[in-house]
């Protein structure tokens, strides 16, 4: 339910813009680290696939990269990793994805996701 709530609250954060919703680059790079381990924004899959392009491409979309059953039934229909997507699954992606082989937990401060997706938008983000 918390999660829920933290959801609802972050898409409302993220859809009011890109400038209200705070995203900072700069500082979407330090929370960056947190998902390193796993992802790169180079054209190299890791554990995870790569990140680069992530915001507004396909869910599931990296040919060379294998991704869970779960993962791929969730992207059937289209769906695209946008920003209130991204935003959503980034508090809880097991809760989005049941079944997704992400282990990680997810992010619980709403300022942290913007400020990733901010820094997964950047051009310089690939760098």
């Amino acid at each position: 339910m918390k999660r829920a709530i933290i959801a609802g609250l972050l898409v409302s954060f993220l859809s009011a813009g890109p400038s209200e919703a705070g995203g900072d680059a700069e500082a979407g790079k330090a929370v960056f680290r947190k998902c390193a381990t796993c992802h790169s924004t180079g054209p190299v899959n890791r554990v995870g696939p790569s990140l680069q392009g992530i915001v507004g491409r396909p869910v599931a979309a990296i040919a060379d990269f294998s991704y869970s059953q779960a993962m791929r039934s969730f992207a059937a229909d289209g769906k695209r990793w946008d920003e209130n997507r991204l935003a959503e699954y980034l508090v809880a992606p097991r809760a989005m994805v049941p079944g997704t082989a992400m282990t990680f937990p997810g992010l619980r401060k709403p300022q942290d996701i913007a400020d990733l997706i901010a820094y997964l938008k950047d051009s310089g983000a690939a760098h």
